[in-house]
């Protein structure tokens, strides 16, 4: 197993030189890792970029297409033959079609190269014909980047980290109860580990459902074909000191190894890795809606997620001795077409207090980190209400449940972001002095001009800070 593990190393490595040194010289590839924990629109995000590359009116932020540098832009056969395509056609007709309507969420990895034909700059700009820059988009399902982060944990750690959350969360199958010591130290007994892995599933859906971020392992909510399999039946238990083997807590620890060598680690071999820059979409306004300790939860989740990256600076001999390492991380609050523009800096400020322990890690590391908020499409207009003797800042959309316009005012949030995440940290059920609500808009119909891609807020610039310098 060693010199098995080794041999498969060194031939990564031979590989990756080998990749690096052809994008060095010839046409350079860009790796793009876009993920986002749960209903934070990845599918969304990946459209309507690759949509704005391609018809770039809408794009003024991007320098290149600023200065008239980006002469075409067309989708090529992506370069992973064993991955699935990113289904951007069918998509961008869920969005742009007569009836539109959200498309499906991501379920599994994929893959779409978007190739950027781009006249150079600078003094020697003139004597150097076009030249081309390969963006791979690879799109991955949050949770299994949240499952990165279990790599370096134990499972004794990881199951007390997670009985602790799960104590203020909702547990509809009642697994609490069940995951006691009496029931660690007990011979194994398959259908009841079943039953406990079942209800622990159930109370990640749970989760979920009510806010909260960190609900790994990812594959228990998104197993595929390992559904059933023992890998994906077990649940934290608490500490057992010296688990004769035997026990109930003996076997789910070593189902937790198995899944980290079996499950995790080949995805962070064949996909993550090689990822060159990296964007997270984040839903930080539907957790705020969910109450304090959702957004608490956000903020220590976002801070867990850079232990699964690897960040640093990138440079040709880097890459080639120490292999790929994520040079810019951008973390974006999605849906800021929710909130009247009055209170975008507002949202971009919480997302950076929340963030702030993630992206300390990332600089200190070598890599450029941002935060900002954006939506990749948008789906309200704007306008001001009168309302018993105030005006209000609103946004108006097509509601989700009914197919009805209406103009809504989600509430002000504060000016200093602290006010928000002091009150997370003390673990209070519910914000004190003010209410916050998000309604869920479906994408609005649309009529574009020749030359435009969707409507957007500061997609132009996610796009400038993660590809612009390559540009």
């Amino acid at each position: 197993m060693v010199l098995t593990s080794i041999a498969d190393s060194l031939t990564r490595t031979v590989e990756s030189a080998g990749n690096t040194i052809s994008e060095t010289f010839f046409e350079p590839t860009l790796r793009l890792g876009v993920t986002g924990l749960s209903r934070a629109g990845k599918t969304v995000f990946i459209t309507s970029l690759v949509a704005n590359l391609m018809d770039r009116g809408r794009m003024p932020g991007l320098v290149a297409q600023s200065e008239a540098r980006i002469l075409t832009a067309f989708l090529q056969p992506q370069p992973d033959d064993t991955l699935p395509r990113f289904d951007y056609e069918t998509h961008l007709g869920a969005l742009m079609g007569a009836t539109p309507h959200w498309p499906d969420s991501t379920r599994a990895v994929s893959e779409l190269r978007l190739s950027l034909k781009v006249r150079p700059s600078g003094l020697l700009s003139g004597l150097q014909g076009p030249r081309t820059l390969h963006l791979d988009i690879v799109d991955y399902p949050g949770e299994w980047l949240l499952d990165l982060g279990m790599m370096d944990k134990s499972y004794d750690a990881w199951s007390q980290a997670m009985l602790t959350r799960m104590a203020h969360r909702p547990d509809p199958d009642h697994f609490l109860p069940m995951a006691t010591t009496d029931a660690a130290t007990a011979k194994l007994d398959e259908p009841v580990a079943q039953r406990m892995a079942a209800a622990y599933t159930t109370a990640l859906h749970a989760a979920r459902a009510e806010g909260f971020s960190d609900c790994s392992p990812g594959r228990f909510l998104l197993p595929g074909d390992l559904a059933g399999s023992p890998v994906l039946t077990f649940a934290p238990l608490p500490p057992v000191d010296k688990p004769a083997r035997g026990t109930l807590y003996r076997e789910f620890e070593r189902r937790f190894d198995a899944y980290k060598s079996r499950v995790i680690k080949p995805f962070f071999q064949d996909h993550f890795s090689r990822l060159d820059r990296q964007i997270v979409l984040v839903d930080a306004l539907g957790a705020i809606n969910a109450g304090p300790r959702a957004v608490e939860d956000l903020r220590q989740t976002l801070a867990d997620i850079l232990t699964a990256f690897r960040p640093g600076t990138s440079s040709f001999l880097s890459q080639i001795f120490l292999g790929k390492r994520i040079d810019k991380i951008l973390f974006a609050a999605t849906k800021a077409d929710h909130l009247h523009h009055t209170q975008h800096g507002k949202l971009t400020a919480i997302m950076e207090a929340l963030t702030r322990d993630a992206r300390d890690r990332a600089r200190f590391a070598g890599a450029e980190t941002a935060a900002m908020s954006l939506a990749a499409l948008r789906a309200t207009t704007e306008e001001m209400i009168s309302h018993q003797g105030t005006t209000l800042p609103c946004v108006r959309g097509t509601l989700m449940d009914s197919g009805k316009q209406a103009a809504f005012y989600p509430g002000d949030l504060p000016e200093d972001p602290n006010h928000l995440l002091s009150a997370a940290r003390t673990g209070t059920d519910a914000w004190l002095d003010q209410d916050y609500s998000v309604m869920s808009f479906a994408p609005a119909r649309l009529t574009l001009k020749p030359g435009e891609g969707p409507p957007h807020i500061r997609l132009d610039r996610a796009a400038q800070f993660l590809i612009g310098d390559r540009l």
